[in-house]
């Protein structure tokens, strides 16, 4: 089954994060690199900030394009890894390993359906 972790925490410049930053880096690219081995890894990816994201909805019939970040909030969604695993204590088991858990939050959510090689499936 595959599950989706959304990878929340709070949004740092490069030099809020000084060092720090180098050190993070090679923590995600040995988790990146852990799950890749293990066979479970379906994607992974690190998001600009938040700032850099532009929304698009259409209320009352008029399309609204807004600069982001969207949500006021101190956490942003900082990057995503999918994995394909058995059971959700497997992705637990996995989403307690993301070097952010020391920092925000790891939301682990199943997925319903994915749309590959031209179709929908679950």
């Amino acid at each position: 089954m595959r599950y989706t972790f959304l990878l929340h925490y709070p949004e740092m410049t490069a030099d809020e994060l000084g060092a720090g930053q180098e050190e993070g880096q090679r923590a995600f690219h040995a988790y990146a690199t852990a799950l890749d081995q293990a066979g479970v890894l379906v994607s992974a990816e690190v998001l600009q900030p938040s700032s850099s994201s532009t929304t698009v909805a259409v209320r009352d019939g008029e399309l609204r394009i807004q600069d982001g970040p969207f949500a006021d909030t101190k956490e942003q969604l900082g990057g995503t890894f999918v994995v394909d695993v058995p059971d959700l204590d497997a992705a637990l088991a996995w989403a307690q390993k993301a070097p952010s858990v020391q920092w925000g939050t790891v939301e682990v959510r199943p997925s319903a359906t994915r749309f590959e090689n031209g179709a929908w499936t679950r």
